[in-house]
């Protein structure tokens, strides 16, 4: 089974031309997921509740940690699964606060030379970053210092601005809006963006890698 986990606190909605209005990172996961091949579950972080590490140590002696949320649920569901697919948006030039989050914790199973996750096959997905990528950079981070395999691929998404959606966007000559089309009376389906084929074509590629992946390590 490939687990994918969402950070995204925004869930995929379209309208009826089918433009999708917001949840690009999930968007893509959900397609990823499918072209893998393989038994998936999604879990999005939207609905989670995780604190951040509070820096207690107590999950040295056994690398379990003591806050009790909803991150142990998932931490198990990483540990059964084959591969992890893992998607974040950026915000404001950084990995946004629920896949800190969720990452950070991870920290309680590094301890005393014990990696539970070492070998872990996985793949990353990203959504609104630039030609510079700081969410893959601090995702790998993450996964290298718990031991796990290089990622199969990364997808980077485009991101869709929430001013499409806010309420005031047609207006606000500080958002993406008026940026890209000029000050607006009302914000016409024409005007909303949508993801490019390629970014679709990119998720199947090493959505199906990292298939493969597994499939030869299960053997």
């Amino acid at each position: 089974m490939i687990l994918g986990i969402s950070a995204s606190g925004r869930r995929p909605q379209r309208i009826k031309s089918g433009n999708l209005l917001c949840g690009a990172t999930e968007e893509i996961m959900n397609h990823f997921l499918e072209r893998t091949g393989e038994p998936y579950e999604l879990v999005s972080l939207s609905d989670k509740h995780i604190s951040g590490c509070m820096g207690c140590v107590r999950c040295a002696g056994d690398n379990i940690c003591v806050l009790q949320d909803d991150w142990a649920e998932i931490r198990d569901k990483m540990y059964e699964s084959e591969a992890v697919v893992f998607g974040a948006p950026n915000y404001y030039g950084i990995i946004n606060a629920l896949g800190h989050t969720f990452l950070e914790r991870t920290f309680s199973l590094r301890h005393r030379e014990t990696f539970p996750l070492s070998g872990k096959l996985n793949a990353i997905i990203t959504s609104g970053s630039t030609d510079t990528n700081p969410v893959e950079d601090f995702i790998r981070k993450i996964f290298r210092s718990n031991h796990m395999a290089e990622p199969a691929g990364v997808v980077n998404v485009p991101g869709i601005s929430q001013c499409y959606q806010c309420g005031y966007g047609e207006q606000c000559a500080a958002g993406s809006v008026v940026a890209r089309h000029r000050f607006l009376d009302e914000i016409k389906e024409y005007h909303l963006p949508d993801l490019p084929p390629e970014t679709y074509r990119r998720a199947e590629i090493v959505a199906h890698k990292l298939g493969n992946m597994v499939r030869a390590k299960r053997g």
